[in-house]
């Protein structure tokens, strides 16, 4: 009797033992006193609703069931993209297309939900896209826009670093995906390029029509100076004009001649002249 007694206690303090065990389990899931926080992740206590100062790393972490809460705030980089209208210098409408790579301020999470809340890209980034691309396109002309665009996106990444910091938020990368125009702008764009490309056609050919003549008047200029220079050697040398003309001479002599002169020259002459 006594060993069925202490049998039966045996197996009512291992019944004991594993319902405790299991209301144990039971009460730490419910309370959950641990939480993990993944990579590019920071956690932000709150307690009783309030945020508290204390930002959880990576890994796990412990807090105080019931009492504290941890918000997971993602911290890696973000891409944004927003459409913002303005107007140039020149009162031209402008819709800008901007592309923006931001990370949240890991040490600063815990303020940026304080005094921002979760939803900052509504509330902070579009806003500051706006004015920024505002700001900047109202500094140029719509061509400037255009031909000076490294220029114009540093002034707009410029303006939009100096609004975000205050607020958490860090740059990483910034441009402008696309700037367009209104439709009398464009075709007022596309008939001036027009233009250029005919009167830089024009300047070709009045510059080729120039040179065509400067080369045909280096080659008439030479020519004459040719003849001018083979003239004068004539006019020094008549014997030289009679020597060709006896090499050239087959020594037949023309079937009809006028009057009583012969179409030659003076033979004699032409001997004396060429013994000397």
């Amino acid at each position: 009797m006594a060993d069925g007694t202490g049998s039966a206690s045996g197996a009512f303090k291992v019944i004991k033992w594993v319902v405790g065990v299991f209301l144990v389990l039971i009460i730490v899931t419910w309370l959950n006193p641990f939480v993990t926080i993944g990579p590019g992740e920071r956690g932000v206590v709150t307690r009783f609703g309030a945020v508290q100062d204390r930002i959880l790393d990576e890994g796990l972490s412990f807090r105080m069931p019931i009492v504290e809460k941890v918000i997971v705030v993602d911290v890696k980089t973000h891409k944004i993209e927003v459409n913002a209208p303005s107007y140039s210098k020149d009162l031209q409408n402008v819709d800008t297309k901007i592309a923006l790579n931001y990370h949240l301020d890991p040490k600063n999470v815990h303020r940026l939900l304080q005094e921002i809340g979760v939803d900052y890209e509504i509330r902070i980034i579009s806003p500051a896209i706006q004015e920024s691309v505002k700001a900047a396109t109202a500094k140029f002309t719509a061509a400037e826009l255009v031909s000076e665009r490294p220029k114009v996106k540093e002034e707009i990444k410029a303006t939009l670093v100096a609004r975000l910091h205050p607020s958490f938020m860090a740059v990483d990368d910034f441009s402008i995906v696309d700037f367009e125009f209104s439709e009398t702008f464009e075709r007022a764009i596309d008939e001036k390029q027009i233009a250029e490309q005919n009167a830089l056609k024009a300047q070709n050919d009045l510059r080729r029509i120039q040179v065509e003549a400067e080369q045909r008047i280096a080659q008439a200029t030479a020519e004459a100076e040719a003849i001018r220079i083979q003239s004068e050697a004539l006019k020094q040398n008549q014997g030289l004009v009679q020597l060709e003309a006896v090499k050239k001479w087959n020594g037949a002599l023309p079937g009809i001649m006028m009057g009583n002169t012969l179409p030659f020259m003076d033979m004699g002459r032409f001997v004396n002249s060429g013994q000397q």
